[in-house]
């Protein structure tokens, strides 16, 4: 999404095979300290070897299915989430979250190889956010934690528009628009799309809309949009990845 072209790069089959095994472990494992760290293993195998998102989808498991992922507990919680259903939205899936005794868990459902992108692609869109946000401080300890919560709101909100932006851009390149719905899904699309949504309601049942997320500060936001256009939704390398803290 940044404009440059995407170089192809041959990965080793067993690296592949390797980064699935970890995704698997992430989602397996009930600790979210161990969740956490085969998680971002996984996106540091990604980006230093530049792999391709969807190599890692295997197109067997392709049933509705529910992942759960975590996303801790703190003032970065609500950020974290808008993040994950702009990731979520833009591969036909939806998200549910509730609160638990380990922190917040988001549920995501779709397909299962919609889900193995979300799960990559929200991975490594938060770790490049992550190495941003750590370059982020303010004069106390608080603001700099306010200015971090805001810039990973914008962060978000730059990446559902600018996978939005590509689903609009592949409604243009459809002959006489046709194919297409207004939001650039082609019917097939659609139909796995309500296919989710009948899952959810029968999964889910009566879903409660959360409240709003407080206010964020316009300098964080404008920060963060501003990383989110440099942000890679595909294959570039992220360097120098850094914590973000348990906030």
């Amino acid at each position: 999404m940044t404009g440059d072209e995407a170089i192809t790069v041959e990965v080793e089959p067993s690296l592949v095979i390797r980064v699935r095994k970890l995704m698997d472990k992430a989602t397996a494992t009930s600790n979210v300290h161990e969740a956490d760290a085969f998680s971002r293993k996984a996106a540091e195998l990604i980006a230093r070897h530049r792999i391709d998102p969807t190599s890692l989808v295997d197109s067997d498991r392709d049933d509705l299915a529910v992942r759960e992922i975590a996303l801790g507990r703190g003032a970065y919680v609500r950020a974290r989430l808008a993040l994950l259903m702009a990731v979520a939205e833009a591969h036909d899936s939806r998200v549910v979250f509730a609160t638990t005794p380990a922190g917040t868990v988001a549920y995501v459902a779709g397909h299962g190889s919609d889900l193995e992108l979300v799960e990559v692609m929200y991975t490594s869109l938060h770790a490049q956010a992550a190495t941003q946000m750590a370059m982020e401080r303010r004069a106390t300890p608080a603001a700099t934690q306010r200015h971090r919560r805001s810039f990973l709101f914008g962060y978000a909100d730059r990446v559902a528009k600018s996978f939005d932006d590509a689903l609009r851009a592949a409604r243009a390149d459809a002959p006489e628009h046709g194919g297409v719905d207004t939001t650039g899904r082609s019917p097939a699309r659609l139909e796995r799309l309500e296919q989710v949504d009948r899952f959810v309601a029968k999964r889910f049942g009566r879903v409660r809309a959360a409240r709003s997320a407080a206010g964020a500060e316009v300098g964080g936001w404008t920060a963060g949009s501003a990383a989110a256009e440099r942000a890679d939704l595909g294959r570039k390398r992220v360097e120098g990845r850094r914590s973000i803290g348990p906030g």
